[in-house]
């Protein structure tokens, strides 16, 4: 019974710890004020923003009470065993397993608790320097990703892609959709750097090649970003597959430059041209809406006297094949030698560590040993 009283009270200090850093309490003092908002005279005059609130409102309740009956579960559990009444070790036993499960599981989505997390992502992979070798190690990483998402339940449709002109790809954009999965891949986002004898080569030397992945929420609703057409500069174009597979004989293809940020959204994959051009547009959002969030970030971190540089150079993870295998994240230091596995999609080792390492507020610049 000692044993089990002791597995029950580190579960509910972890518990305890996580709702600590997800500011469970702050959360319940919002709810409250929602509430008496909710009940004021004239709340509904604006029903926009009424739905707004509601839709937090709903959200935060569903939330605090997860973890509110989770704690609960896990005291009454304690109480029991401190009882140390043997007739109820069985079912304590079972209840134990129980809650070691959902504890996990719980713990898993805390990592997960920003306010985009749940969304489908918009996820980009470009190549850097490097010429050919980084347009075949674009395309490798794009195998890759398309490994991990299959894995993993995800469904994948490519938005637009850009053939590299004897190999690999030189963009390619997809959407990807299912639960947490913006949440996951945000791990990703940064500058890939790959080491390797060169297939491209005809003295097989060893080539450093970088390719970047960028990521936005797919968010579909509640993004308050106007657009004026006059800052957009819209051109139509054939899209096609691979050694011209697939090639319409209409100019389906949009691509929309937003003049001001310099922004420029590429969709292809719909029937018509209007499709694509709505598709984009509301990328093209998504992009605007997650540039001001990011800048607003920024101050608030220049303020802090924080480090906010996180450049084209300094690449958060190294896939090394010559002279020795090694994959190695510079912000979290996991690292594997089964560089195959990784390559073949086998990531959530290396997402789940740098979600670990986020919740526990640890830095995550990334150092980078030469």
């Amino acid at each position: 019974m000692d044993t089990l009283i002791s597995l029950l009270i580190e579960m509910k200090k972890k518990i305890e710890g996580l709702m600590e850093r997800l500011n469970i309490v702050a959360k319940i003092r919002r709810a409250e004020q929602l509430e008496a908002q909710s009940s004021e005279p004239g709340f509904w005059d604006s029903p926009d923003a009424a739905q707004k609130l509601m839709q937090e409102l709903a959200s935060l309740r569903e939330e605090i009470e997860r973890w509110q009956n989770l704690s609960n579960r896990i005291e009454d559990a304690v109480e029991l065993a401190q009882l140390e009444d043997h007739s109820l070790q069985d079912e304590l036993t079972k209840e134990a397993e129980a809650l070691t499960e959902i504890v996990d599981r719980m713990a898993l989505q805390a990592m997960l608790s920003g306010p985009y997390d749940r969304e489908n992502a918009i996820f980009s992979i470009h190549a850097g320097a490097g010429g050919t070798d980084s347009q075949d190690w674009a395309l490798m990483l794009e195998r890759m990703y398309l490994r991990w998402a299959e894995q993993n339940g995800y469904k994948v449709e490519i938005i637009e892609r850009s053939e590299g002109e004897e190999a690999g790809i030189k963009s390619v954009m997809m959407n990807i959709r299912g639960d947490y999965a913006y949440g996951y891949l945000q791990s990703e986002q940064g500058v890939h750097r790959l080491v390797r004898l060169s297939p491209f080569d005809a003295a097989s030397r060893r080539h450093t090649s970088f390719a970047k992945v960028e990521l936005w929420p797919d968010i579909q609703t509640g993004i308050d970003i106007e657009i004026n057409e006059k800052d957009l500069k819209i051109d139509t174009y054939r899209a096609g597959g691979a050694g011209g597979q697939h090639i319409q004989k209409n100019d389906t293809a949009v691509r929309i430059t937003h003049l001001p940020t310099g922004v420029v959204v590429q969709c292809q994959n719909q029937r018509s041209q209007n499709q694509n051009r709505e598709r984009a547009m509301q990328i093209l959002k998504v992009r605007l809406f997650e540039m001001q969030r990011q800048k607003q970030e920024a101050q608030l971190l220049a303020l802090k006297g924080e480090n906010v540089d996180a450049g084209w150079g300094n690449q958060i993870r190294s896939y090394v094949l010559h002279p020795y295998q090694m994959v190695k994240d510079h912000r979290t230091s996991h690292e594997v030698g089964n560089t195959g596995a990784v390559l073949d999609g086998r990531l959530n080792d290396f997402m789940e560590t740098y979600l670990r390492a986020k919740i526990e507020n640890r830095n995550l610049v990334p150092v980078v040993e030469e």
